[in-house]
């Protein structure tokens, strides 16, 4: 009786073995499937989003906002400095040294 390659103690059956490529791609593709898709905002959630920008940047007060991150949840919290529509961004401050310009798109949600 012939002995099969994969059956048994064969000659394939004792050579599995993965090669570092191999694990890079498995990991990778593993942290890929944890990928979240960004959610579609609105027209009111806008107008809200919208209206709390105002509030921080004329009352000076501090601002929430959740921004999208595909793997984690960014939250930035600060007073809005400046609306620049133009590049469809916001000056944020969160110390009195410290600024960051961010994106509206990024913008999923806002509180004050």
């Amino acid at each position: 009786m012939e002995r099969k390659k994969l059956e048994g103690n064969g000659l394939w059956e004792s050579s599995r073995m993965m090669l570092p490529e191999h694990k890079v791609r498995i990991l990778r593709d593993e942290y890929e499937q944890l990928r979240r898709e960004k959610p579609e905002i609105d027209s009111q959630e806008w107008e809200l989003i919208d209206l709390a920008l105002y509030h921080s940047m004329e009352d000076h007060a501090p601002v929430t906002l959740k921004l999208f991150d595909p793997f984690n949840e960014r939250i930035a919290k600060g007073i809005v400095m400046k609306v620049d529509r133009e590049l469809k961004r916001i000056k944020l401050r969160w110390s009195e040294e410290d600024w960051d310009w961010i994106e509206m798109s990024e913008i999923i949600a806002a509180t004050t």
